[in-house]
């Protein structure tokens, strides 16, 4: 199997966020729709009670934060890291 290089690998962030994960996916297909889903790739990797740590690449983050805030749902982002280490560190 190929192995791909550092540079042509998805630069990701990660987002922790509380709420529903239905509300989740959901406001981020009404802001940016199934075109911006595909460019932001997000990918669910984990969930702890009611929070999620969400990957999305790196150059659509604003978008993605930005449809949290206009979502009827209260969807809150608590933190943003570009590893998944940094998350858990206050």
């Amino acid at each position: 199997m190929l192995k791909l290089k550092p540079s042509a690998r998805a630069k990701r962030r990660y987002l922790l966020l509380k709420g529903n994960r239905k509300d989740i996916e959901n406001s981020i297909l009404e802001y940016v729709g199934i075109w911006g889903w595909a460019k932001a790739a997000p990918v669910f990797v984990k969930k702890s009670g009611e929070n999620y740590v969400l990957a999305i690449n790196r150059s659509e983050t604003d978008k993605i934060i930005g449809s949290f805030a206009i979502y009827p749902e209260k969807i809150d982002v608590l933190k943003i890291s570009g590893t998944l280490k940094g998350l858990g560190k206050k």
